[in-house]
């Protein structure tokens, strides 16, 4: 078994499915130009090769990921994503502070007409519909529960940036590409020769639960992934400081 897959923490499994933990920085699928690079799903094949794809994550997003393990789950899971009867929560820490408590965004999105591989808010685009609720407030950022009832790609970057509170870290949607202790405690002190390093430099967005229908015995099931060490850490510091 490799190094990357025994970090993979498996959340669930049984004869149809799946439920893993994705860490940060590991694709879901193959890269198109790059198949060589790791990837969640050739791993996972390696010791089942009957593991079939649902839903995917960004490289840098971490969090659930539900796979399923014989055809006749592939079918029943996706047609619960096809009709939108699963519910999928995200945590978001984004910048600024959100004033309202809860919040939805119902905006279209598609594809940016010249930049490949961004997305945009356009009334052209497909309907896309999140849902917040504000978990934490800073006085830089806002830490957020988001339930997403379609699944654009980047929906929830796309949405958070179109309400002026891209994610925290997201350099393509007007994020930092990282967050630094030094820019909310007041008395940080800076090792001498040293550089200071991010508390986080990857997208700040964790998918934490998802609830769906077992395609087997037909009962409402929930998976939840707790927060990677990346995001606790910046969250603790925030509770300290922030």
């Amino acid at each position: 078994m490799s190094k990357l897959l025994r970090d993979i923490e498996i959340l669930f499994q049984d004869d149809d499915l799946l439920v893993v933990n994705k860490p940060p920085r590991l694709l879901t699928l193959p890269d198109r130009f790059a198949v060589e690079k790791p990837n969640l799903i050739t791993l996972l094949k390696a010791q089942d090769p009957n593991v079939m794809t649902n839903h995917r994550l960004d490289k840098d997003t971490s969090g659930i990921l539900v796979f399923t393990r014989n055809p006749e789950a592939h079918a029943h899971v996706s047609r619960q994503f096809e009709a939108r009867t699963l519910t999928k929560v995200y945590d978001a820490l984004v910048k600024g502070v959100i004033s309202q408590d809860e919040g939805i965004i119902d905006e279209p999105i598609e594809a940016h007409p010249v930049i490949d591989g961004k997305m945009r808010v356009w009334k052209g685009g497909k309907p896309s519909r999140s849902a917040y609720t504000v978990t934490h407030r800073y006085r830089q950022f806002t830490w957020l529960k988001v339930r997403i009832d379609t699944g654009r790609t980047h929906q929830i970057r796309v949405h958070c940036a179109h309400i002026g509170h891209p994610l925290a870290v997201d350099l393509l949607y007007g994020g930092d590409e990282g967050v630094f202790l030094s820019s909310f405690k007041h008395n940080y002190r800076q090792n001498r020769g040293q550089d200071e390093q991010p508390l986080i430099d990857r997208l700040t967005l964790h998918a934490s639960s998802i609830v769906l229908i077992h395609p087997r015995h037909g009962t409402e099931v929930t998976f939840e992934a707790p927060l990677p060490k990346d995001m606790r850490a910046i969250q603790n510091q925030l509770d300290k400081w922030g």
